[in-house]
């Protein structure tokens, strides 16, 4: 990844030790919540590399269930985290992977779920503070979380992809990055839209009321 200022090298306001141990897991914790739509009642965490070696003595797994609880970087609650996880009655359970070797070696999968609900996402923090999700519930995608995004579950059908951009035009927005992922032809795929602009709950809505759409995520 390029980057931009010496404040991307520099990373961002944080509650320490690190930016990609501490700051980059809060960030993929906080857009793990976001997709998953709130709070879940259970997260189960597995580490894997640099972060299972770490991330304990870096503050990973506070950090990470501090994202889950909606804390930004800064957040003097931080600290924190897991005792109000428990007050809350989210149950969290870390485990650490020493024996797979991903591509990054500050990579994590989170699996969230509550009574009717249930999200898995694989997110790296690649320095900086700056993080990518990998994968959602399967699907491949690159989402970095640094610009408003749409993730949307939808049949693999002809004209599903350009009903949704479609619907973007309509609200005269710009779309500055996509890609669709599938498992198998035919079956389910995940778009994943990103926009110069905030996307609006109406603009979601009524991708949602389309044919084919299963769900639909914002990411603002």
């Amino acid at each position: 990844m390029k980057y931009r200022s010496v404040f991307d090298i520099i990373g961002p306001v944080m509650i320490g030790p690190s930016s990609s141990h501490t700051a980059g897991a809060a960030r993929i914790g906080r857009v793990a919540r976001k997709l998953f739509g709130g709070t879940p009642k259970k997260a189960d965490i597995t580490l894997y590399g640099s972060f299972a070696e770490t991330y304990k003595g870096h503050g990973t797994d506070v950090a990470l269930v501090a994202g889950i609880l909606n804390f930004g970087t800064d957040d003097p609650r931080l600290p924190q985290a897991l005792e109000m996880a428990r007050e809350q009655g989210m149950a969290v359970h870390f485990e650490a992977d020493r024996e797979t070797h991903p591509d990054h070696p500050n990579t994590v999968r989170l699996r969230l779920s509550n009574e009717q609900n249930t999200l898995e996402a694989v997110g790296v923090s690649i320095g900086g503070g700056k993080i990518e999700i990998i994968e959602v519930d399967g699907f491949s995608i690159s989402l970095t979380g640094s610009n408003p995004a749409l993730l949307v579950l939808h049949r693999d059908k002809y004209g599903a992809v350009a009903e949704a951009a479609g619907l973007i035009a309509k609200y005269e927005m710009n779309i500055s990055y996509m890609e669709v992922s599938r498992h198998e032809k035919g079956h389910t795929a995940m778009m994943v839209i990103q926009t110069d602009e905030e996307i609006s709950e109406g603009l979601a809505a009524e991708i949602a009321a389309l044919p084919n759409m299963l769900q639909v995520a914002v990411l603002s």
